[in-house]
């Protein structure tokens, strides 16, 4: 990993350097995908909206964003998801329909070897 992408964002770096641990360590290659989708410049990603969440994904699904999640649309399912980062608007909206919204690293704990995660780019 080249030391400028580390000393622009250390959490990033360190979020980056965990998923990848876990993917080996349990031989989960969910985490590592999702590294390397981290790991992408900023310029590659597209930002996902919570009405992309209601369109694609099912009640009681658990959704890994690697980016920020935005509050543009409806969500009127339980979703539990994962993302780098939220905007008001969306954490705000995941939680009013009955979900929970997470960082990676606390998904990462609760289901360390990403059985029934999906990565949502």
């Amino acid at each position: 990993m080249p030391t400028a992408f580390r000393e622009k964002n250390p959490e990033l770096h360190r979020v980056v350097v965990e998923l990848r641990r876990a993917a080996r360590a349990r031989a989960a290659p969910i985490w590592s995908s999702v590294a390397d989708r981290l790991e992408r410049a900023r310029h590659q990603t597209t930002p996902v909206n919570v009405g992309q969440l209601e369109r694609i994904a099912r009640a009681d699904e658990t959704i890994v964003v690697p980016g920020k999640l935005l509050a543009d649309g409806p969500l009127s399912k339980p979703l539990t998801v994962a993302a780098l980062s939220y905007s008001t608007g969306a954490r705000a909206k995941v939680h009013a329909a009955g979900g929970t919204a997470l960082s990676i690293p606390e998904l990462l704990k609760t289901r360390p070897d990403g059985a029934g995660v999906r990565v949502l780019a």
